[in-house]
């Protein structure tokens, strides 16, 4: 957890989710599937389950694509997701570390609704894939596969 910054749970881990948001995966499974190079959450393991990290592809020292499902970059830097304003203040890591919390029972009112919102503009993304590639083909626009699995949906479905 950052330091000094508490949070009170209000609904049980992976439960009591607002009706329009169905994530396809869990933050477990995205660990473990590759996401965001292997660099994320490996600062502040002790804030979630420690089973979320068995099987994790994670690397601390650096960004790693090759850690990443797809094996390609699809994660713009920090410094570009704070000039969008995509950033809260209480999840400095951006949406994942948002949907973690919101996935173990936090709930923020006014922003969970801003984060969900945001998520429900990746499916435009889905209807791409599904569109213009083969089903099973995982070769067809990894690099949009792999963002889609950064929002927890899960293109391999397709």
């Amino acid at each position: 957890m950052q330091h000094g910054y508490r949070y009170e749970r209000v609904q049980p881990m992976g439960g009591g989710f607002h009706p329009g948001f169905r994530p396809q995966l869990t933050p477990k499974q995205m660990l473990r599937l590759g996401v965001f190079g292997g660099k994320y959450l490996t600062d502040c393991r002790g804030e979630f389950p420690a089973d979320w990290f068995t099987h994790a592809k994670l690397c601390p020292t650096r960004h790693a694509p090759e850690l990443n499902y797809f094996e390609v970059n699809a994660s713009l830097a920090l410094p570009q997701w704070q000039k969008k304003g995509w950033i809260f203040k209480d999840d400095p890591r951006g949406w994942f570390q948002w949907y973690c919390r919101y996935y173990m029972g936090r709930r923020i009112p006014g922003e969970d609704e801003r984060q969900i919102a945001r998520w429900r503009a990746m499916r435009r993304h889905l209807a791409q894939v599904k569109r213009h590639c083969v089903r099973g083909d995982f070769s067809c626009r990894p690099v949009q596969r792999q963002a889609l699995l950064h929002w927890a949906y899960d293109s391999r479905r397709l």
